[in-house]
């Protein structure tokens, strides 16, 4: 399984190597695309990208959870959670990438 992570930056530059944008211009694109994803799901709207997945954020209710250390009860206060859930595609191209 590989290291490697992908970043803005390589985001960026595979659109100015695709779409043929300035480097400049490539990376505001990218910027202007996560901030309008994150900015949505802000603002608890769902963010479906087709052949991709959806995100969303769930509201989480408060809870009894437990230590592990020591076994005491502590309360969980409620919150909200991003989550993500890929599309079949997805799911069956990365499926067959880890089948090399």
């Amino acid at each position: 399984m590989s290291e490697k992570t992908l970043t803005r930056m390589d985001l960026s530059e595979a659109v100015f190597r695709e779409v043929g944008l300035s480097r400049n211009e490539s990376a505001q694109l990218v910027e202007s695309v996560l901030r309008h994803m994150s900015d949505a799901l802000a603002n608890g709207e769902t963010v479906k990208i087709s052949s991709f997945g959806t995100f969303s954020v769930r509201e989480k209710s408060s809870r009894m959870g437990r230590n592990p250390k020591t076994g005491e009860e502590v309360p969980i206060s409620p919150r909200r959670v991003l989550s993500f859930r890929p599309s079949h595609l997805m799911k069956d191209r990365v499926a067959a990438g880890n089948a090399k």
